[in-house]
């Protein structure tokens, strides 16, 4: 899978998280500008996606096996609209604490997608 895609996902969550955690320290729920910063994040896991499914479908093989593969890649994809659908939810600075939270997830969730397509 392409690395610079994995580390860009992995950029785009890490900026969302001190984002959404530094609006969480100023006691500010998410804003619309936190939905845009989302948007963009969950657009790249949806490209990572596409990607995976392109790479499995031309005959490579994760390293850990594809089911597995497809189930953190899923897990990605999820995480942030999660996040963002739960910090709707709670219109308080812990809404912006659950997005950072989910932007901390879909980082760990990159590196270890990056482990288990054999890096």
């Amino acid at each position: 899978m392409l690395v610079a895609l994995t580390i860009a996902v992995t950029a785009a969550a890490l900026a969302l998280a001190a984002w959404c955690g530094f609006a969480a320290y100023r006691d500010q729920p998410t804003k619309d500008w936190h939905f845009i910063g989302m948007a963009v994040v969950s657009v790249l896991a949806l490209v990572q996606l596409v990607v995976g499914i392109v790479e499995v479908a031309r005959g490579r093989q994760a390293h850990d096996g594809s089911v597995i593969f497809f189930s953190y890649l899923a897990g990605a994809v999820l995480a942030v609209p999660v996040a963002g659908f739960m910090s709707l939810t709670e219109r308080s600075r812990w809404g912006s604490v659950v997005v950072a939270a989910g932007g901390i997830v879909l980082a760990v969730l990159e590196v270890r997608l990056h482990a288990i397509w054999g890096g």
